[in-house]
C-alpha cells in the first residue's frame, strides 16, 4: 500500500537503502522503495562494508531532509549497525530533523501515526526491542562464523590464497644458485617470479644452503 498523501501540507519522501558489502544486491529493497512511491532521485544508496562504516549517501539524505518529510528504510538495521547507532539515528531523523520515519518491515515503526504520548511510547519500546534484536543476531552471526571457521581449521581446511606453484625447473635453477653458478635474480629471471620469492623457495627446500642474496 502506497503512503497516505498529506494534504495539510506540502512534504518530501524519501528511501534509504543500504547493502553491507559492494557484491550484495539493492534491487529488493529498491522494488520496495518504488512500490511506496519514493521518486528515484529521493531514493539514496550506499553499498558499505561493515569494517568501513562510511555512509556519504545516507548523510546526504539527513542533510535534505525538512520537518515533515518521511524517510522510508526496508528494515530498522539499515540505519545502523548497532543497537546504540540505530538509535541515534532514529533520534536524529524524529526529533532533530523532525521527520517521520516508516519501516517497512515493522508496521509498528511507523510515526505518521499514534502521534498522542501512548503511539510515542509503544514505537519507542518496540524500536529498542528491534534494535537490540538485530545486533544480538548480527554477534550470532558472527560467532557461528568463528566456529565454523575454527571447526575447518581443525580439520585441515587451509584459508587464504593457494600458495604459488614452483615451475618445473625450480630445482634445476635452485642447484645452479647453491652451487654459485647463478644470482638470486637470475634464478628469479629464469623462473619469471619475483627475488623474493624465489630465495623463499630456496630455503624452504634447502635450509641449510648458504643464504646468497645475489
Amino acid at each position: 500500500m502506497r503512503l497516505e498523501r498529506r494534504e495539510e501540507r506540502s512534504y518530501r519522501v524519501f528511501g534509504y537503502v543500504r547493502v553491507s558489502t559492494k557484491e550484495q544486491n539493492e534491487a529488493r529493497q529498491l522494488i520496495a522503495m518504488r512500490n511506496q512511491g519514493v521518486p528515484g532521485k529521493n531514493i539514496y544508496v550506499d553499498k558499505q562494508s561493515g569494517k568501513d562504516f562510511q555512509r556519504p549517501q545516507y548523510a546526504r539524505l539527513v542533510a535534505a531532509v525538512r520537518p515533515g518529510d518521511i524517510v522510508i528504510v526496508k528494515s530498522i538495521d539499515r540505519l545502523g549497525r548497532n543497537y546504540t547507532e540505530i538509535l541515534e539515528q532514529w533520534r536524529i531523523l524524529t526529533r532533530e530533523k523532525r521527520a517521520d520515519v516508516v519501516v517497512l518491515d515493522m508496521p509498528l515503526l511507523d510515526t505518521r501515526k499514534g502521534k498522542d504520548l501512548t503511539g510515542t511510547l509503544i514505537s519507542d519500546i518496540v524500536l529498542q526491542l528491534l534494535s537490540y534484536v538485530a545486533q544480538t543476531e548480527r554477534e550470532f552471526i558472527r560467532q557461528r562464523q568463528r566456529e565454523g571457521i575454527a571447526a575447518a581449521r581443525a580439520r585441515g581446511v587451509r584459508f587464504g590464497a593457494r600458495p604459488q606453484e614452483r615451475p618445473a625447473s625450480f630445482s634445476e635453477v635452485a642447484g645452479a644458485w647453491a652451487r654459485g653458478e647463478i644470482s638470486a635474480r637470475e634464478g628469479a629471471r629464469r623462473l619469471k617470479v619475483s627475488h623474493t620469492t624465489f630465495l623463499r623457495w630456496s630455503k624452504e627446500t634447502n635450509p641449510t644452503v648458504e643464504k646468497r642474496e645475489e
